[in-house]
């Protein structure tokens, strides 16, 4: 056994989370499926429509009023 161990803020990991649950909203909240067999291949015209448009995540974070100001840390860590 192999233990492998990562940091506790892995980007990728939250774009797999991001992705899973467009993967769910998009094509299996909202879906019907009769088989096994259609859902697979709705999942793979999803897949597929999705990568011919892929575009990267953008990354920010937009409220600056919750941010943490370097002098609001220093001044409680006396």
């Amino acid at each position: 056994m192999h233990f492998h161990f990562s940091s506790t803020y892995l980007s990728w990991l939250n774009q797999v989370e991001i992705w899973f649950s467009k993967v769910e909203r998009d094509v299996i909240a909202r879906g019907i499926f009769t088989s096994m067999k259609d859902l697979a291949r709705k999942l793979r015209l999803y897949i597929n429509a999705y990568s011919a448009n892929a575009k990267p995540i953008q990354w920010k974070y937009s409220d600056p009023t919750r941010r943490i100001r370097s002098n609001v840390v220093s001044a409680t860590c006396r």
